[in-house]
């Protein structure tokens, strides 16, 4: 005759297994994408990693961390080989500063193939930046993997974020409020958490 397991009892009480093999079956349904959402990574890419990219990488990255996300998020220039090792522009940092998010430490690097082996989602600001990077990317190029950052705002639409860099400041400080919007669905999206 079957067992029969004593529900009223806690589970340091009951005998045998605490878990069956349903519960572990939910548990690991639940987590199977645990580590796309826990560790997720993912990478900001603009012309030449000075003014939006930076803003894109600051803001999604302090948003991340007081959630408790553990991702890792970082930003890269495709056309910017004159920038490389550069801070962010100072404009773009000044209005991160007054929102409270710090870029100085920050440095512009280059864009490579090898970004779409490491990162698990990768956000053009423009057009012309996606065509730059199917172009460096070549063979490793994943389209999957790829996106314009306003289309987790207005999906489908395809716009750009403005180059801010030849504006003065009030350009910037529409550019991370544009940024910070799509940061803001990247997070209920992909950490699962609802923003305020």
């Amino acid at each position: 005759m079957r067992p029969r397991r004593d529900f009223h009892k806690t589970p340091g009480e009951r005998s045998g297994p605490i878990f069956g093999s349903f519960q572990i079956w939910a548990i690991s349904y639940l987590l199977r994408d645990y580590p796309r959402f826990a560790g997720m990574k993912i990478l900001m890419v603009c012309l030449g990693n000075i003014c939006r990219s930076p803003l894109a990488e600051g803001i999604l990255e302090s948003k991340a961390k007081k959630l408790g996300l553990s991702w890792e998020v970082d930003s890269a220039g495709t056309r910017n080989n004159y920038h490389i090792g550069e801070a962010p522009h100072p404009l773009s940092q000044k209005v991160a500063k007054l929102n409270s998010v710090d870029i100085s430490r920050q440095s512009a690097r280059a864009f490579v193939a090898e970004d779409f082996e490491r990162f698990d989602k990768i956000y053009a600001m423009s057009a012309d930046i996606l065509v730059h990077m199917k172009h460096i990317g070549r063979k490793k190029f994943e389209q999957s993997k790829t996106d314009l950052l306003l289309n987790e705002i207005y999906p489908g639409k395809n716009m750009d974020v403005p180059d801010p860099w030849y504006g003065e400041e009030p350009g910037y400080h529409q550019v991370f409020e544009m940024i910070e919007k799509a940061c803001d669905k990247i997070i209920e999206k992909y950490g699962y958490l609802k923003t305020a």
